[in-house]
């Protein structure tokens, strides 16, 4: 049943339980719906339901701002985040820029891969994006609900989006499509939605790169926060994402620093 939130008050904070908080209205009322339950793709035995708004109209843009600073994330049309029965592993996790520094490996990683070109393209698919794309997933989640997507999946996957949004590619010297990443434009930063790369060259980490990419984009804008999404600390898949410093996650209280160690 959808959850409507009133007009004469604003989301503040979603909890993992649905439990919310209110402002006074600084942007458009949201109303939402809370999906069935299904199994968790990256925790075994545990079950998924996520809170879902959907991002349309001449607000689009302000609601997606306004529900990614509650730890919210987008899918096409839509904003969602998990609101589990039973568990809270999935934490909403961003990097604050302004005190963002490289570790020892991500600066080594910085390195070997210093012969990439980015290019910041329109939310267009194109054949090449879906063959990296497929084979990715063949590689790292082919056991996953993705692995099956078509070219028409994939296209919707880029080109439905209500936002500014873009698809960063990253060539080789030689042309050779490397790696991409799908991001959102914010008023606060820039959100990481989702990205891909050759798998058959793990010494380069083009996932971490990708990461590293967008954070030294954002303070070239001067944008203060790359959204990383969800981490999950217990799921190898998604842990990865704890090892950025200047991280801060979201909880009931609001963003609070959750930094890996130095």
């Amino acid at each position: 049943m959808p959850h409507e939130v009133p007009e004469s008050r604003q989301l503040l904070w979603l909890d993992q339980a649905g439990n919310s908080g209110f402002e006074e209205p600084s942007a458009p009322p949201h109303f939402f719906v809370m999906t069935a339950e299904s199994p968790c793709p990256y925790l075994p035995g545990q079950w998924e339901r996520k809170l879902v708004a959907e991002l349309h109209g001449p607000s689009a843009r302000e609601q997606h701002a306004h529900l990614s600073r509650a730890g919210f994330r987008r899918s096409h049309y839509y904003a969602y985040r998990p609101s589990c029965r039973a568990c809270q592993a999935c934490v909403p996790v961003r990097i604050a820029i302004d005190r963002f520094q490289h570790s020892k490996s991500q600066r080594r990683i910085w390195r070997r891969n210093a012969d990439l070109r980015a290019s910041i393209r329109r939310p267009q698919a194109t054949r090449e994006q879906y063959e990296l794309f497929r084979c990715y997933l063949a590689s790292r989640h082919h056991d996953g609900e993705m692995a099956t997507m078509s070219l028409d999946d994939y296209q919707r996957m880029v080109e439905e989006t209500a936002v500014p949004t873009a698809v960063i590619e990253f060539r080789d010297e030689e042309g050779h499509l490397m790696a991409a990443c799908l991001a959102d434009w914010l008023d606060d930063g820039l959100s990481a939605v989702y990205s891909f790369f050759r798998p058959d060259m793990p010494a380069r980490s083009f996932g971490t790169y990708c990461v590293l990419w967008l954070a030294e984009e954002c303070r070239r804008r001067g944008l203060p926060y790359l959204y990383l999404g969800y981490w999950i600390a217990n799921s190898p898949k998604m842990a990865y994402k704890g090892r950025f410093r200047a991280l801060e996650a979201f909880g009931p209280t609001g963003w609070r620093d959750a930094s890996a160690p130095t």
